[in-house]
């Protein structure tokens, strides 16, 4: 009977340690749902973390995407902008080459109209003396016939004599 209640208290000893391996392992058991619990709140959070991320990721990309290419259409720009600027600074010079044809040709004009006055006053001047000489020669000529009648009248005269 000793030995019955040797075994009984052996058998005792061992549920009860049993028994406080069970409860610590289901302690252990609780402690690792609330670490795996855990755990997936922090999975979830970093999923969610993730896509934001993610979403701001996607974001830079466009604006970085955007920024290329207004960095590119200004590239175009500032290229046609030079070229622009050339084509102005070309037409400048082609105005200012014009601008002093132009003023030369203005001058030369303005002397040939000074020529052409004194070409047509000298033409009138000469215009009134042909008059003049035309006026003289009329004269002459009738002095001329006159002289003539008087000297014919005159031989008739004489050869009637």
């Amino acid at each position: 009977m000793d030995r019955i209640k040797e075994k009984m208290t052996n058998l005792r000893a061992e549920a009860d340690a049993a028994f406080g391996r069970a409860e610590e392992a289901e302690a252990k058991v609780k402690k690792y749902e609330q670490l795996l619990l855990e755990k997936d709140q922090e999975i979830t959070s970093l999923s969610h973390k993730l896509s934001v991320l993610d979403d701001d990721l996607e974001k830079a990309e466009r604006q970085i995407a955007d920024s290329k290419s207004v960095r590119e259409e200004g590239e175009h720009s500032k290229t046609a902008n030079e070229g622009l600027t050339r084509k102005i600074h070309l037409l400048e010079e082609e105005l200012d080459a014009a601008e002093k044809n132009l003023k030369a040709t203005t001058e030369k004009l303005r002397q040939v109209d000074i020529k052409a006055e004194h070409f047509e006053r000298q033409v009138q001047r000469l215009e009134q003396e042909r008059e003049a000489w035309d006026a003289k020669y009329e004269e002459l000529e009738t002095k001329y016939r006159k002289s003539k009648e008087e000297l014919d009248q005159l031989l008739q005269d004489m050869g009637g004599l």
